[in-house]
């Protein structure tokens, strides 16, 4: 099968969730035997190269602005994609609806993830709001399938617009290593610092963390990854703290981040617009205790081995309270890989997109072993 996958900033991830999982589903599929391509935009991609892991990776511009990155650039893909042999297009992002329906006029078979409900988001003006409430809509009339990612937000669209979605959700590698000198560079030694994982605009909530954790009594250090292009101004305030134990990391990714990841004493999850959110899902499988903002969304996805709170008093009061009892960290861990392993292996949804593609060209999926024939003709040629 050939596969596109458009609407992100590319591949290897440097960025976000949506730029996590194409790697994580195009290589997967590769492995399986199928052709898939990746776009990118030339100011993210890094690689010199045009093949990752088996990936062919396509990088065109865009136009570097907060409302118009994601749009224009997916367009551009749309159009370069045209004449190019791709049986599926998966998109990301509920913005691209308008690029999946210029696809499916073109010819092609397309499908949408969705992600969360960005018109929430406190970083768009009344203008960013309304293009997603209209993109919100026109997702539920231009593609051929839709995905999403979470229960929660497959349960409004079925109750705002009527539809059944495909609801898929986000992965986790599930291991827990320990890595001193791997975290060292970072200011920070094993089980020795809270971790916070998030792109820094308001509604990712690190202020109410950094308010939290500075009246925490602790020598740990509270380490804060992440960063974001177009939000300078609340990134200089979050970097005005006067807490020397609170560090800021910027962008982590690849092998460092999943050192921290695996080396956290807890992570503090404090983000409340979205669907299923990434960071989190991987701190499960990297065996992290995860005290959790209480949102519906982050209920789904953390269920009865995180630790909620909704106020900065009420974080500051579960963080002293995690680190009195080491004990009860430890258990938490275990059942958060359990959880993660349980409900968030990468393989099963890389089966469930899989299934999904094939339904979409009105083939049948044969299961994962028969649909990987790259590996079925390597055993047979052993045998």
């Amino acid at each position: 099968m050939k596969i596109a996958i458009m609407g992100i900033r590319g591949i290897p991830a440097n960025y976000g969730g949506f730029e996590t999982f194409a790697e994580q589903l195009a290589t997967r599929l590769v492995a399986r035997g199928h052709e898939v391509t990746v776009y990118g935009r030339s100011h993210y991609v890094t690689l010199p190269e045009r093949e990752y892991r088996g990936v062919q990776l396509v990088v065109l511009p865009t136009i570097r602005h907060k409302y118009l990155d994601t749009v224009v650039h997916t367009f551009l893909c749309v159009l370069h994609g045209w004449r190019r042999p791709y049986e599926v297009i998966l998109f990301c992002n509920a913005a691209n609806a308008l690029a999946a329906g210029l696809a499916r006029l073109l010819g092609k078979k397309v499908a949408i993830n969705v992600n969360g409900l960005e018109w929430k988001r406190k970083k768009w003006n009344w203008l960013g709001r309304t293009y997603y409430r209209l993109s919100e809509w026109l997702v539920t009339k231009l593609p051929h399938a839709v995905v999403t990612d979470a229960e929660v937000i497959r349960a409004y669209y079925r109750q705002r617009y009527g539809l059944e979605t495909r609801m898929i959700a986000y992965g986790a590698d599930v291991e827990r290593r320990a890595d001193p000198e791997g975290i060292r560079a970072f200011g920070v030694e094993p089980e020795r610092y809270i971790l916070y994982v998030s792109r820094l605009e308001p509604e990712n909530n690190a202020h109410l963390v950094i308010e939290a954790f500075e009246k925490v009594e602790t020598e740990m250090k509270l380490l804060i990854v992440g960063d974001a292009p177009y939000a300078r101004a609340y990134v200089q305030r979050l970097k005005r703290t006067r807490d020397p134990r609170i560090l800021f990391a910027g962008f982590v990714y690849g092998e460092n981040y999943r050192r921290l990841q695996q080396n956290a004493y807890c992570y503090v999850h404090a983000t409340e617009v979205g669907g299923t959110h990434p960071a989190l899902v991987e701190a499960m499988g990297f065996g992290n205790c995860v005290l959790v903002l209480d949102t519906p969304e982050n209920r789904e996805v953390a269920g009865d081995v995180g630790l909620y709170y909704r106020t900065a008093g009420e974080l500051r009061e579960l963080l002293q309270e995690v680190l009195a009892h080491p004990e009860r960290v430890a258990r938490l861990r275990q059942r958060a890989m359990e959880r993660a392993r349980a409900h968030y292996d990468w393989e099963r949804i890389t089966d469930q997109y899989e299934a999904l593609f094939f339904e979409l060209l009105g083939r049948p999926w044969l299961g994962r072993a028969r649909s990987e024939p790259s590996v079925v003709k390597a055993k047979e040629a052993c045998s």
